[in-house]
Parts: structure tokens; sequence; C-alpha cells
């Protein structure tokens, strides 16, 4: 099935602007030692260059793992897409990161998003349906004022004491049909452009910053939600990077004790705070989360928060109990995290970064050193680099008085210190001397001359600071991957391993990173995004034939702060037996990209949704949570992008939006691209490395398990063949507006003649209203339930989830799996009537819908995510209406999805915890495969017609549920249920009855009490015992 992410899911192009989470943890149990919940907040820091995730299918989410970044005590912990790192509780009954089906999803994109690494990446891949949506909206409102320039006036917002207002987010009309810049300004000309484009973006007007006389460095930001609760971060900027030789780990370390240690800290217990800590490449950040006042009292906690930071950084105690107590949480922390997609992510760093620390200075730090530091040790390393001066305090959230909250921070840090004026400046290494061209000295969080910036140093300050901030974040040099690099080209390497399953390369291209500052920096962000959407769709369209060589493909283009580069990455993956014919596909799409560049249909189209999601986010402005907005600002402020809020961002991208030609955009994307496209050229980008990660052996049908050999020279052999292959430019595509027309529809209703009935046989009620919850409840005449609520919380957004009663548990004996692969083979089709899968794709991007379909145990759900303009909620049912009636189930996306599950199966014993699950589950159920991976003998008795059946005979009226909830109003959500609802055939599968097999639980005899499975893991042979008493079922 062919539905699409649109723009809106992707994140939004601006770059000072944050956006809303997936999910946040809303709980109050925060000083344990692993908050679990920071694992589902992790936001995405700079929403720079996230290009739309048009078309994505899952059945489970996928996540890709840098895990660089340690954190306090004794938890696993990895690294989030936004540069922070995700925590797992490492408690007995906490769980690691298990394998997902979606790491053998086949899956295409093209992302411009902010580094994704081992300190900021957590990979989210593009298919077709995905089951897990991240919407990406606003969070601030401000003043509208205007800024002028040679005759354009560009909106931006201005200070203001109130809740400001902005002027008109509605795009100009026409605006994607003036391709050139003189007729879009006609009343300029292009020196008066070039001025325009060159001029500074307007700043963030609440957001305050402030440094006291000790060096320590503030920001404050007034946020509204959550309500009443407020974020303070402590960024401390020091990080492994900064160790010496016989150091390694001693910052991740310092962080367990500091944090733990704090009596302080302790004494928030109870008040509805939660903290954290983690430990990067040069940041150690102390985060407390907390309410604006204790319960039952009006007393502040803020000056309680400011307190126990204080004490944790600059002020802890390293009692000789508490180190030796986080030295065994550390020790036991660095076994857990040593998984093979640790290992991964540790050979790719190595390669990326092999001229400088960033490869041999991993934060959890190196074992045998752990283990031999005492008190003394650490104080020293805490004494060098734990100083005010050197880090910098973050506070966003219910702030009411700026300048009772300055004074509040001056009253607990202004002396700290002080009393060691004499100490020496600390001394950075010979990395850091080599790369000053990353942050000018003393300037991380704020930049020279900001307006709302606030000293509270005296004029003899120089003489009482005499620690200063680290002159370079982060202290290392790259060897970039610029034309005329005449060093020699390193040959790919290989990483092979028993416990990988599929075939990976990756080609990095490593350049400085472009701040983004004024007009014409956005416009290149612009630019740049549009040229790899297209991308990604072509790579879409390649992969819709039978049988594509690759399981994904991706181009990621992003900016690290943490890494001090920008990083483009060419991810190619695919069956072993297939890795060749990946390669070429992968390298010719590049290249032909790059040649005709995109047409003038696809900048128009993208360049369309990229507006609309930017209006989308303009409206959603106060609906940022304070976490987002605060490592947002964290983010953008390491790497030098101004920060502007929704609709400062939104102003900005139309005022430039009718500059960008078409020529532009190619050119700027072939930039990108020459270190793939022109690889082995002499005036070629030199790649950073290229890396591919691959199994030592493969199952081969009729055969078994056997060596895989590959070689560099092979790799390099691949990768030019398939630039040599001919190549043609993208013809244009059609794009349906509608895909269901005014006649059609007309025509459905005569025939169907739709209306509601009453909700229960005994009550001629037809319509029934929950005042406490606001939910209306109404009953379709074929069947059809429907539940929808008027919610203003997102403005202008609605979602819309269809509920199917039956999901595996419907499998029979003769079809197991069938459901679970059907879902899928609907998913990899992406046909619907007489639609092709891109003309439905296009549909919704262009309506900025993102659609998502997952099968469980008990349900198989659609969720469709929308906005109320240009009629988005009626072209999301008409997309549902499609999928219910005219589906189009095809042989080769059966193929596909049967694949993808046969070889998730065949990794299942490369993978100690599945292995353990699958033994666990199959021992309890009787082996009923309905909940576990359906085996490779039932996968092949499948057909598509046992599938199709499977899944369709459940779509039937009264086993359906449709639940909307949304900024719409209640005439609109009506007429749509009627129309597209109403209008979906009653009888179909309706006469055959349910029948469920019963689920039958093993007696359990005494040799499967005790049962051992083992998985090779880590550096050693694992072992895990099951042990299973009686089961009174």
């Amino acid at each position: 099935m062919a539905a699409s992410t649109a723009a809106a899911a992707a994140g939004p192009v601006l770059v000072g602007v944050p956006s809303i989470r997936a999910s946040s943890g809303t709980g109050d149990n925060c000083f344990s030692r692993k908050s679990s919940v920071v694992n589902s907040i992790q936001p995405r820091r700079l929403q720079v260059l996230s290009t739309p995730t048009f078309t994505r299918i899952r059945s489970v989410p996928q996540s890709k793992r840098w895990p660089h970044e340690a954190t306090t005590g004794g938890s696993i912990t990895w690294k989030g897409k936004n540069g922070a790192w995700g925590r797992h509780n490492s408690l007995p009954s906490g769980r690691a990161v298990e394998a997902r089906l979606s790491e053998q999803c086949k899956t295409f994109s093209c992302m411009l998003n902010p580094r994704r690494w081992p300190f900021s990446i957590r990979r989210s891949t593009p298919e077709v349906f995905s089951d897990k949506f991240k919407p990406r909206f606003p969070g601030r409102s401000v003043n509208a004022a205007t800024f002028q320039s040679k005759g354009v006036q560009v909106s931006y917002a201005s200070v203001g004491p109130n809740e400001p207002h902005a002027a008109s987010t509605a795009c100009p009309d026409g605006i994607l049909e003036r391709q050139d810049s003189d007729l879009f300004y006609p009343e300029l000309g292009r020196t008066e452009v070039t001025e325009f484009l060159s001029s500074e973006l307007p700043s963030h007007p609440k957001l305050h910053r402030g440094q006291l006389r000790n060096g320590l460095r503030y920001l404050i930001l007034p946020n509204k939600v959550p309500p009443n609760r407020f974020e303070a971060h402590m960024e401390v900027h020091v990080g492994s990077i900064d160790e010496e030789d016989d150091e390694q780990g001693i910052a991740h370390m310092i962080e367990h004790v500091a944090f733990l240690g704090s009596k302080k800290r302790e004494k928030l217990l109870g008040t509805g705070a939660r903290s954290n800590a983690y430990t990067d490449f040069h940041h150690t950040v102390f985060h407390i989360h907390s309410p604006s006042h204790s319960k039952g009292a009006d007393e502040d906690l803020l000056p309680s928060v400011l307190d126990a930071l204080n004490e944790i950084a600059f002020h802890p105690q390293f009692l000789a109990a508490r180190v030796e107590k986080e030295r065994r949480a550390i020790l036991s922390e660095l076994q857990m995290m040593n998984t093979i997609e640790y290992r991964v992510d540790c050979r790719l760093l190595q390669h990326l970064h092999s001229e400088n620390k960033l490869s041999k200075r991993f934060p959890i730090g190196l074992e045998e050193q752990i283990k031999k530091w005492d008190a003394d040790k650490i104080r020293k390393f805490h004494e060098r680099w734990y100083f005010p001066a050197n880090a910098t305090l973050y506070i966003v959230g219910n702030i009411d008085n700026i300048a009772k909250t300055v004074h509040q921070i001056e009253t607990v840090f202004g002396q700290s210190g002080l009393e060691n004026e004499t100490a020496p400046t600390p001394t950075p290494s010979a990395f850091g001397a080599m790369a000053s061209f990353l942050v000018p000295k003393l300037s991380v969080g704020l930049p020279a001359g900001s307006p709302h910036e606030k000293s509270s140093s005296s004029a003899d300050q120089s003489k009482i600071l005499i620690k200063e901030r680290h002159a370079v974040r982060p202290p290392v040099k790259h060897n970039w991957s610029l034309p005329g690099n005449t060093a020699d080209v390193e040959p790919p390497q290989i990483f092979q391993h028993e416990l990988l399953q599929n075939f990976s390369i990756n080609m990095f291209c490593k350049v400085p990173v472009n701040k983004v500052q004024t007009y014409g920096d956005l416009r290149n962000v612009l630019m740049k995004r549009i040229f790899l959407s297209a991308l990604h769709f072509r790579i879409n369209t390649r992969y819709k034939s039978s049988n594509p060589p690759f399981t994904s493909i991706e181009l990621d283009h992003s900016d690290s702060g943490r890494e001090g580069c920008t990083v483009t990455t060419l991810t190619v993956a695919a069956e072993p037996k297939n890795w060749q014919s990946a390669i070429k596909v992968a390298v010719h799409e590049v290249r032909r990209l790059k040649e005709f560049g995109v047409t003038k249909g696809e900048l128009t189209r993208y360049m369309d949704a990229l507006l609309k999601d930017s209006e989308h986010l303009a409206a959603m402005i106060d609906n940022v949570s304070s976490v987002d907005n605060l490592e947002f600002i964290m983010e953008s402020d390491a790497l030098g992008h101004t920060v502007m809020d929704q609709r400062q961002g939104h102003e900005c991208l139309v005022a430039i939006a009718g500059t960008v030609t078409l020529e532009e955009v190619n050119s700027i994307g072939a930039e990108i691209l020459e270190f793939i496209s022109d690889f082995g050229k002499p005036s070629a980008p030199l790649p950073a490395a290229i890396v591919a990660c691959v199994p030592k052996k493969v199952h081969i049908d009729g055969v078994g398990e056997t060596e895989f050999m590959i070689s560099s020279d092979e790799i390099t052999a691949a990768i030019e063949s398939g630039l040599q292959e001919p190549i043609e430019a993208e013809p244009e595509l059609e794009v349906p507006k509608e895909l269901i027309s005014s006649s059609q529809l007309e025509e459905l209703r005569l025939q169907h003649r739709p209306f509601f009935v009453p909700l229960r046989s005994d009550v001629n009620i037809t319509k029934l209203y929950d005042q406490e919850t606001g939910i209306t409840q109404r009953l379709l005449s074929n069947g059809i339930s429907v539940n929808y609520k008027i919610s203003k919380s997102e403005s202008k957004t609605g979602v819309m989830r269809l509920i199917v009663g039956g999901g595996r548990a419907a499998e029979g004996s003769e079809s197991k799996g069938s459901v679970i692969v059907g879902v899928r083979t609907l998913s990899e089709g992406g046909r619907v009537g007489n639609f092709s899968r891109e003309q439905v794709e296009l549909f919704c991007v262009n309506h900025l819908i993102n659609c998502s379909l997952e099968s469980t145990e008990e349900f198989i759900c659609m969720e469709f995510r929308f906005t109320l303009r240009d009629n988005g909620m009626r072209a999301a049912f008409e997309l549902l209406h499609m999928v219910l009636e005219h589906s189009i189930w095809l042989d080769d996306a059966f193929d596909r999805a049967r694949q993808l599950y046969l070889s998730y199966y065949r990794s299942i014993p490369k993978s100690l915890e599945r292995a353990t699950a699958h033994k666990l589950m199959k021992a309890m159920l009787n082996g009923d495969e309905r909940f576990i991976e359906p085996s490779q003998q039932s996968l092949q008795n499948l057909t598509l017609c046992s599938v199709k059946d499977a899944v369709m005979s459940q779509f039937v009226g009264g086993n359906m549920e449709v639940s909307v909830v949304g900024d719409f109003s209640e005439e609109e959500i009506e007429s749509c249920i009627v129309d597209y609802l109403g209008t979906v055939r009653e009888t179909r599968g309706s006469d055959r009855k349910k029948e469920f097999n019963p689920v039958l639980f093993r007696p359990s005899p005494s040799k499967l009490h005790s049962q051992q499975v083992s998985a090779k893991l880590a550096f050693s042979l694992l072992f895990v015992c099951l042990h299973f008493g009686s089961w009174n079922a």
C-alpha cells in the first residue's frame, strides 16, 4: 500500500526552529539511576535539514543507534537523533535495545538531518508506511515587526512583554510558479536581492542571555509547555575528547560520582522533579526537570534546583565509597553495551575520524583504566575542567520574571569559582590548537553583540576570571573531503562479524559546518532539502520494481556540533548475495540526479510541501515543550546557527522561497553528491571513509551456511561499474489532485445512501456525546463505528486511526504468518485503484498526509496524520476509502514482504535477546506462531491469495472502528465520515463467521523447566537459563 509521509512528518526546513517530539515522559520517578523516560523524549536538536520522509512502511520501529555517550548510573545508553543519548534501565526488569524487524526492512530515504552519530544518531528510515509518526511542530509566539532591505519587507519577531502576534503565515499565491528572482521581486535588481540574502536572520526575541562575573554563561527562555514546570540544564564543556591517554573514561566517571553523590539533589525527591546526566565527546550535562513550585506550598523550586546543580557541577564530594560504587556500575554498563550494534558504530566512527581523537575517545572509556583510578586522580581532572567559566546554564519553562531568575542565578552561582583565582588555565591539547576555525573563544551559546545579553561582570573582571573556557569545541582537526585534495585514496574498509546478518556499506564525505545566520544561508538549506527529497523519491521508484537488489538506500546530509563537521553519508543495505547490484543502483541514481538535476515539477512539488509544512509549524508555535526548545538551542549554539521561533522561521522561508531557481537547486545539490558521482576522478572530493559491514557466513538455499567472501577491490569495482552505466533524465509525473472525483463521490452516495443508525438496538440514539471526555460516538449504516473529538491542542491538525479486530490471532493453522505478511504486502504494493504507487505517494506529499499500517496479535491498525489546510482531512479520508475498497495486491510486493520475514527469521540465532524470547514464547505457548516470528516453512507455504484473504476478510463493516481527533468542526468531520466511510461496502466478508484458535499453554514437563539458550555476544559465550514452573491458564 502506498501512502506517504508528507513533509510535515519530516521536520521543518528551518534552522532556528525547534519542534515537538513524538512523545515525552511524564513520570516523576526522577532520581533513579537511569530515568527510563529519557529514552522516549529524544528531540531532534537541530531541525535544520530533515527531509520529508515521504513514504514509509514498518511493522515495528527501527532505530540505528550510535552508542557513544555515557550517562549516570549503571545503564546502557544509545545516542538519539538529536544528539542526546537514550537511556535504558539496567534493573532486572529493564531490557537492552532489542533487535527490530525493521532493521531488515526494505527502506529508502534521503535525509538532511542534524548529524546523527555515536553522539547523535537514531536512524529513522522512510518506507511506504510507518508505524510510528514523529510530528514536528513549533513552539513560541512572537510580536511581528518588519525587516527592510532595499524595498523588501520581511516580517520578523520583536521583543514584547506580552504574548505577541505575528504576520500572516499564509504563503503568497503563486509563489511556486515564479522561479526567477526578478519576477518574484519585480522592484528589485539582482544587486538588491544579493544584499537581502546577505542580511542576517532575526534572533529569537524571548531568548535571554547573560554572563556572571565568574564567567558562567546562562540562557533563559520562558515557555508554557508543559505548564508549571521548567528545565534546568548545566552544560560543562568537557568530555571524553579532553581526556589524556591515561584518563579514558574519567569524564564519565565524574558524571556518575558528582551526580549520584549529591545530597542536595536527593532532597528534591518527592517534589515531582526528575533528573539525569550524560557525557559525550566534549560535554557533560546535568539536567533537572522540575515543577515550578513544591506540592501543597508556594515555595519556588528554582533556587533549590540551581543549588543542586551548583553542588553537582562545581562542589562534588569524591568519597572513596561513592567512587567504588560508581566504578562497579560503569564496568557493568560497559559490559552491557558491548553489542554488535555498538561495535559496528564504533568501527564506522573510527574510520570516519581516523585522523583525530574522535576515533579514540569513546565516553564509556577503557576497562583497564576505569579499574585503576582513585579519588585523587578523579578530583584532579575535575579541578582542571569543572569551573563556571567553562559551563553554560540553560533554563527553559514557566519563567514569569526574567530579572528575578537572573538574581537567583547570581545568588547561587555568583561566588563559585572565584576562590580559585590563581588556578592555571586548562591547556588545550594539540588537537584543539589546530581546530580554531570551529568556535571562537568564549562564544559557545553567546554570539557577540547579542541584544539580550547582559553581563554581571565588573570592569576588572579580567583580574578575577583566571580560568577560561576551552577555545575550540570539539578540539579536533578534520581532513576535509574537498575538491583538489591530493591525499591518497583510502581503499574501502571491511568489518566482518559472525553476528551480522546483512550487507551494508557507508560512503562518508566530511566538510566544515556552514553556519545558518543569513537569509542566503537559509536559502541554501532549502535548496538542499528540495534536491535530496527528489533523490529519495527516485530511489523509492526503483524500489517498487520486482525484487530490487537493495533493502535500503539512505543519503544523509547533516551537521554535528559534537563532531564539529557536516557529514554526508550514503548508506546501502542489501542481502549479501545482492551487494554488488545494490551498490550499482545506489551510485547510478546518485549520478543521474547529479548530472540531470531535479525537474521543474519536482522543484514545484517539494517547495510547495516544505512551505506548507513550515506554515503548519508556525501555526503550532505554542506547542513545543521546554525540553525540545532547550536541547534545540544547545545544539544550534554549538553549530553557530541563529535561533528563531517558528513564526520567524516561516516568514523568513516565505521571503526567500521566491528567489530559488531550478539552476541553483541543481548546482548546490550537485556539490553534495560529487564525492559519489565523480568517484575515482582526480577532481572529485575524496570520501572521508568507505566502510562495509558484512557477515562471515550467509545462507544459500539448498546449500545452507557458507563463507561470505568480499574484498576492497571488489567494492571499488562495483562502485565504478555502477557509475559507468548509461543514465537518462527523470520524466515528469502527473500527480492527482484527488483520488475520488466529485462525480464519483456523488455516484457512491446514490449507490450506498449512507446514514447514521442508532448506537443500540434498544435505544433510538444516533449520536452520543460525552461531556467529560468530549468524545462523540456515531454508527454508520454499513456497521462502521466512529468516534471523534474536536481538539484545539494542535492547530489545524488531525489524527485518524482505523482499528480492525482480529490481527494475527485470526491466523489459522494452515495460514501461519498470513496476516503479518499480508499487512506488509499491502504496504509494499503502493497502489490503489487506477493510481500508481508514485502517484499515491505524491498525493500524500502534496496534502501533508502521513500514513502508517501495522499488525499486532489482536488488531490491524491504520493511522493517518494530516493537516486541515487545503482539504487535507478530506484527502486523508479519500485515501482510507481507497485502501478499504480498491487496494491492489501485487506479486512482487508479496515476494519482498516474504523475503523480509525469511531474512528476519534466519537472523534470530545471531541475537541473544531475540533467541531467548523466541525460545521462551515457543515453550509457553506450545509453538503457536501467532505470537512469534513465522517459521521458514510457514512462510514458504504462503501465497498472495492466502495473505490477501487473511487481511481483507477482517476489513468488515461491523469489525472496524474509526477514531478521529483534530482541530475540525462538527460539520466538517461528519461530512467526511458519511461521504467516505459511509460509502464503504457493507457485506464484503460479513457472512464469514470469525473463528479463532484458542491459545493453548503447554504443560510444563521437567525437561522444559530449565533450558539453556546461547549466542556468541561480546567476546565470550553468554548463557541464559530459562526456568518454567506450572502455568495454570
